[in-house]
């Protein structure tokens, strides 16, 4: 009896841990809302190395890890489209990273990636994390994962993560727009009233 007793709350203790760590995973352990978000230097499908300094100009930036092979990413395509062309202008320009380990997806290579990026039109850098080193400093758990950073003297800073809206399956169901309504905010000088929601995606390949 005292064995199984035992038994069980061995049992009950490592179901607790996986439940814990499960939950932190989903989470992700990166950047936090205010944290100073490192520059990266990262290949783009142009063969060129992009990093977030070489934006002079930019007040801030639109972060997005998305790739080729989710169908979701592939649903927001289209709207991420439309944020570099409603704020690259205004000093916010869509910066896409690929997050995905391409052995795992070889769907999103270098090859896959200009293909992609030349079949939609992108109109934004689409980079690949090669060696998988900057998607978990930000934290990033889906594709797609949206973070918009702010401009400051002391870095850019995290202001929002999360979702691009609230309707995956269909633009005109919109109801609430997170990334738009966070650069606007940002814009007019005001604070990001809903500054994390829950990203919809398909899980990062490692």
């Amino acid at each position: 009896m005292k064995k199984t007793i035992k038994f069980l709350s061995v049992a009950i203790v490592v179901l607790c841990v996986s439940a814990f760590t499960i939950n932190n995973s989903e989470k992700g352990d990166g950047y936090k809302i205010g944290d100073i978000a490192e520059d990266f230097s990262l290949k783009n499908i142009d063969g060129k190395m992009v990093s977030l300094a070489d934006y002079k100009d930019a007040k801030g930036y639109i972060v997005t890890f998305t790739c080729n092979t989710c169908p979701y990413a592939v649903m927001y395509e289209d709207r991420i489209i439309d944020l570099n062309n409603k704020y690259a202008d205004k000093g916010y320009p869509v910066i896409a990273i690929m997050p995905n380990n391409t052995d795992v997806k070889p769907g999103d290579n270098l090859a896959a990636m200009k293909q992609r990026a030349e079949d939609k039109g992108f109109n934004f850098p689409y980079l690949i994390d090669e060696g998988q080193k900057v998607y978990p400093k930000f934290g990033a758990t889906k594709t797609p994962h949206m973070f918009v950073l702010q401009k400051t003297k002391n870095g850019n800073v995290v202001k929002y993560i999360g979702a691009i809206d609230d309707n995956y399956k269909d633009p005109s169901a919109v109801t609430t727009k997170y990334v738009e309504e966070a650069v606007d905010a940002l814009l007019d000088g005001k604070e990001v009233k809903e500054t994390e929601t829950k990203a919809i995606g398909c899980s990062i390949k490692v």
